[in-house]
């Protein structure tokens, strides 16, 4: 007969919230909502031993028992053997009503870091990928199996060492059958040291094979003040001229006011004449062709457009424009136009209450942090495998991989609402349009090409959706008392828990039966598909959330929200994200959007489940301390590389070990899911444990992105945190907050612990 534990309940009336440490989210961001900061995050729902919090040892055990005992001694394992896991499995994603779907095209093939795809003009097997660290490579889709080749190798002139730099576009000339020219735009060094961009001209006299290096010729430079906002997208438009589009140079709110000004590139479309002189003639309609600005300009009031396209069937300019801290914007973009950078982010002002409109042409359509990070722009459909998609402008987010729809005509300032296409797992770094007009999808961390496709809509089953609706169609909670897991979930806790607003929480893993996990990249788990992470969350005693963070049968990670009622006898399953309030305080629940801008490719998806935070004693129901990872390598379901000993472990923050070990571990839980290399955190800043001080990127750095009003500040400034944006942006909940998803409460046990550790900073390590 099956062991029950006690009501949900009971155990909570157990519960002291004490100082508590944080908990890591394993189905989506923060809460409220889980990219939130700070070690005093409360206890478990059923507050087990050694949590974390005062009093508790690092390997869950406590110094001494009330009676004056010993602690209790860890068993080999906390389980003989494996729990069958029959229910709590993912199923297929939620059926597409649109019926359009996303396929792994060319499985074979994958790509280092790409950013771009193309086609040359009249060749429509051939495929070129743009990777970011310098090579083109090209394939023939029509071969089998499908190998690639490199069609130019730009790896010694490119800079990679800075998130935003690299080879960043490609075009051919209309004319590449007969004049073989193609032009590509990276970001490399100039002669002192620092960043410049580049446009260059060379030619493949084999046909498109290969490139000839020593055919280069330099079409424009620009020299960089920042590493990012570069921009760099560049195409023919249907009026033969070459088109380039320029970032505003970087800075946090454009510090030096670039995109509104005419004698500067930066922020600006520009469009030149690469066939009448070289480098290149102006045309002669270009706003300043003969006075008042930079000759080049053909539009302005960009912050960072990347990638943007021309309808071949209208020829209509779409651009999408990365925002600051609001909202991302899609823009029809016109000979002389100006979008409103940095006037405007969106449609909203960016210093202050009222800003003067005047002149500035307003977006088609917007989206805010709830929806995604990083517009990624793309095209407007014209291909024929897709009816439903016709005419559609497609584009999609880098950092919550959603893509979505705008109807194809358009106009700026018509109140357009981007319409859902499906969400996905990829880093989409591109769209790409073949010459048969059908579109690819670009993962960059990921690496692969997708194929968008038409798909028949699922047929929900018989009486309802075929995506479960309520907690207790899961099959992830018991069946006679909703509030329990299910008996296949296997419980387990973290070293250094992820600070959610003082909620106490559970966290189970379901893995399917005859299937096991291995250890990824960086110590991340890699579960098989059907593996479903559950959390619940409750505050004061009430349950309020439970997060089911899924990969689907076809490999794809997705995270669900389920809203529990306030009698506490089901949850809801939530269409779209919502805050409300609990007792005192506001509670976030996410988007299925913001549980993609956490649980990222670069940040293995499974955050928590990582060997580090794993590798700890767990009192396991029953009262058995034992290793967790010992004992899920015991019982099959997960393969280790070595013994639970020889493995690295992430310290508690209240235990024994130096204060700069167990503020790193803060950082990482806390901030590392975006500031890394790869992640979506602005600036280059490296968060992750396993990364020396001195190659965190942070002490002694002056900030990109704003010093809210503090001279002198720096990232980390040794011994003294007020001067210190790190610490001053996890002690505000204003719009500079870090992390920045709707975390509604300041962790002073947090905050206090990373100030400890800048205070004990003297200076810098060397290496910085």
């Amino acid at each position: 007969m099956k062991q029950r534990r006690p009501s949900l309940m009971m155990l909570l009336s157990l519960v002291i919230v004490a100082l508590g440490l944080l908990g890591i989210s394993l189905a989506c961001p923060g809460s409220s909502t889980d990219p939130g900061v700070g070690p005093g995050d409360g206890k478990d729902i059923h507050d087990p031993p050694g949590d974390g919090g005062p009093g508790t040892e690092a390997d869950g055990s406590t110094p001494h028992s009330p009676d004056g005992e010993a602690p209790d001694a860890p068993l080999p394992f906390g389980l003989d053997v494996r729990p069958s896991n029959p229910t709590c499995v993912a199923p297929p994603r939620p059926p597409d009503p649109a019926g359009v779907a996303l396929e792994r095209a060319f499985p074979e093939l994958s790509f280092t870091q790409p950013l771009f795809a193309l086609q040359a003009p009249g060749d429509n097997r051939r495929i070129y990928v743009v990777e970011r660290g310098g090579r083109v490579r090209v394939f023939d889709s029509s071969v089998t199996p499908v190998t690639s080749s490199v069609f130019a190798d730009l790896s010694g002139r490119v800079n990679t060492e800075h998130d935003e730099t690299g080879l960043l576009g490609m075009a051919f000339h209309p004319n590449f059958a007969t004049n073989g020219q193609v032009f590509l735009s990276y970001v490399g060094n100039n002669e002192m040291g620092g960043l410049r961009s580049y446009i260059v001209r060379y030619r493949s006299a084999d046909g498109g094979a290969t490139l000839d290096p020593a055919s280069a010729e330099l079409v424009l430079e620009q020299d960089q003040p920042f590493s990012f906002h570069n921009g760099g997208h560049l195409a023919f438009g249907p009026d033969g001229f070459l088109y380039f589009a320029f970032g505003d140079g970087g800075g946090r709110m454009d510090p030096n006011r670039t995109a509104q000004n005419p004698n500067e590139l930066f922020g600006k479309m520009l469009r030149l004449d690469v066939d009448s002189a070289r480098p290149y003639a102006i045309p002669p309609t270009n706003p300043y062709a003969t006075a008042g600005g930079r000759k080049e300009i053909y539009a302005s009031g960009f912050r960072n457009p990347w990638r943007w396209s021309f309808d071949r069937a209208t020829g209509a300019l779409w651009l999408g424009d990365v925002g600051e801290k609001l909202l991302e914007e899609i823009d029809r973009v016109e000979l002389g136009g100006n979008y409103g950078w940095s006037v405007l982010e969106g449609t909203e002002c960016v210093r202050g209450a009222g800003c003067d409109t005047t002149g500035l042409t307003p977006p088609v359509a917007t989206y805010g942090r709830a929806e995604g990070v990083s517009v990624t722009g793309g095209y407007v459909y014209r291909g024929t495998a897709v009816p439903t998609l016709v005419g559609k402008y497609v584009f999609g987010d880098f950092g919550a991989g959603r893509v979505w729809t705008l109807p194809g005509d358009a106009q700026p300032g018509g109140g357009a609402k981007p319409e859902l296409l499906f969400s996905t797992a990829l880093s989409i770094s591109s769209f790409a349009e073949l010459n048969d007009g059908e579109l690819l999808v670009v993962d960059f961390a990921g690496g692969g090409l997708h194929r968008i496709k038409a798909s028949l809509p699922a047929t929900p089953p018989p009486g309802g959706s075929s995506f479960p609706a309520l907690l207790s169609a899961t099959g992830c909670a018991d069946p006679a008392d909703v509030k329990l897991p299910s008996a296949g979930l296997i419980p387990y806790d973290v070293n250094a828990p992820l600070w959610s607003d003082g909620a106490q929480k559970e966290r189970f893993i379901g893995v399917p039966d005859g299937t096991s996990m291995t250890v990824g990249p960086e110590g991340v788990l890699d579960a098989p598909p059907g593996t479903v992470a559950v959390k619940t969350f409750a505050l004061g005693g009430r349950l309020v959330e439970t997060r089911l963070f899924m990969r689907h049968p076809d490999g794809v990670w997705a995270g669900y929200s389920y809203e529990w009622n306030d009698a506490g006898t089901d949850a809801v399953l939530l269409e779209t994200g919502k805050v409300k309030t609990v007792g005192t305080q506001t509670w976030t629940f996410p988007s299925r959007g913001e549980c993609m801008q956490c649980h990222t490719a670069a940040a293995g998806f499974l955050l928590g489940l990582e060997v580090a935070q794993l590798n700890r004693n767990f009192k396991y129901p029953g009262g058995r301390l034992a290793s967790q990872l010992g004992t899920l390598s015991h019982i099959g379901v997960l393969t280790l590389p070595a013994p639970p000993e020889q493995l690295p472990r992430m310290p508690a923050y209240n235990g024994p070990e130096p204060v700069e070990a167990r503020a790193k571990a803060y950082l990482h839980v806390n901030c590392a899911v975006c500031h890394r290399p790869n992640g979506l955190g602005r600036g280059e800043s490296d968060m992750r444990y396993a990364t020396p001080v001195a190659g965190m990127k942070v002490c002694g750095v002056a900030p990109q992105h704003g010093d809210l009003g503090e001279a002198g500040a720096m990232l980390v400034a040794p011994g003294a945190p007020t001067k210190s944006m790190v610490s001053r942006r996890m002690h505000t909940l204003a719009t500079a907050r870090m992390p920045p998803l709707a975390t509604a409460v300041v962790d002073t046990e947090g905050t206090a612990l990373v100030d400890a550790w800048i205070t004990s900073l003297h200076d810098c390590p060397e290496g910085r």
